[in-house]
């Protein structure tokens, strides 16, 4: 039913492993494949592309569904239509920043400093040309096909470029002067598959699996037991999305408690469980978390 695009490149393992997460795993004969099927009946094919090409081909219907950086929608600015944030990016699970980069020697605070004429090398022209139009400032902007750094100061004064820590930057001598946009991965669709009654049920399921493959991460499930008289103290200590899940046992005088907690905090919450009466604890994964 639905063609699928992909991002190839920095995206590609954690879209990949979202997918797998998902129980959307997509299968291919090697990993040098462009294209790859999932077994799930609402996805007729998935393709692997550059994400700077994805919003354009999604706009043009070449595929119906497609995951991408924001910074590429708008850098095309294709019509698509933004179903969800992904809430990560290349390598972390934060968002990617593009910003202005300046040698560290340079005087310049911000981009309203830049001098008119001033070269600016990117791979993002028409994001950094729409920024500098509303600055009133006329540039020169040229199109980088990647080692941006290297042609400051020799061929250009600044850079603009996608970072997620600014460290590659500051190596190549560079400093941010000023954050032109935030951007993170997004699940987008063709509009007019979108308006398929049946095209987009199925999209909307496919969003709540990888929604809920997403709120899954970094958290457990714990499960323990406690007697009644120990049960009030135990709460006070014991984290839940809502509240935890208190069930009394068949025999005795004592609860059977479970909630989802955050991985990070098990080694330290566990021991505190078991200071407050907590017997027969269970730490088990968590696939998927769909509210």
């Amino acid at each position: 039913m639905l063609k699928l695009v992909i991002p190839k490149g920095s995206l590609e393992p954690s879209t990949l492993g979202l997918l797998e997460q998902a129980d959307l795993a997509v299968r291919r004969g090697s990993d040098r494949d462009y294209h790859g099927t999932i077994e799930d009946p609402r996805i007729d094919r998935v393709s692997i592309l550059r994400p700077q090409e994805i919003p354009t081909y999604v706009e043009e219907g070449y595929f119906d569904l497609g995951i991408t950086g924001l910074d590429w929608v708008e850098e095309t600015g294709a019509e698509v239509e933004v179903l969800t944030s992904l809430h990560y990016s290349g390598r972390s699970g934060g968002k990617a920043r593009i910003v202005l980069a300046v040698p560290m020697a340079s005087s310049w605070q911000s981009a309203a400093d830049l001098p008119e004429g001033a070269r600016i090398s990117t791979e993002y022209p028409n994001l950094t040309r729409r920024a500098f139009e509303k600055l009133g400032t006329p540039v020169k902007v040229f199109l980088s096909y990647g080692a941006t750094e290297a042609k400051v100061p020799e061929i250009v004064d600044a850079v603009v470029e996608v970072t997620e820590t600014g460290t590659s930057l500051r190596r190549s001598g560079l400093t941010i002067i000023e954050t032109l946009m935030e951007s993170e991965t997004v699940l987008i669709a063709n509009r007019a598959a979108a308006a398929d009654e049946r095209k987009r049920r199925a999209m909307e399921d496919l969003q709540v699996l990888l929604l809920g493959a997403m709120a899954a991460r970094g958290r457990v499930l714990v499960k323990l037991n406690v007697a009644a008289a120990d049960l009030d103290g135990l709460l006070t200590v014991l984290p839940a999305m809502k509240s935890p899940t208190v069930a009394k046992l068949s025999s005795g005088d004592a609860y059977a408690v479970e909630t989802v907690v955050e991985k990070a905090r098990i080694n330290v919450l566990i021991p505190q469980l078991k200071e407050r009466g907590a017997t027969d604890i269970v730490e088990l994964p968590i696939s998927k978390i769909v509210p």
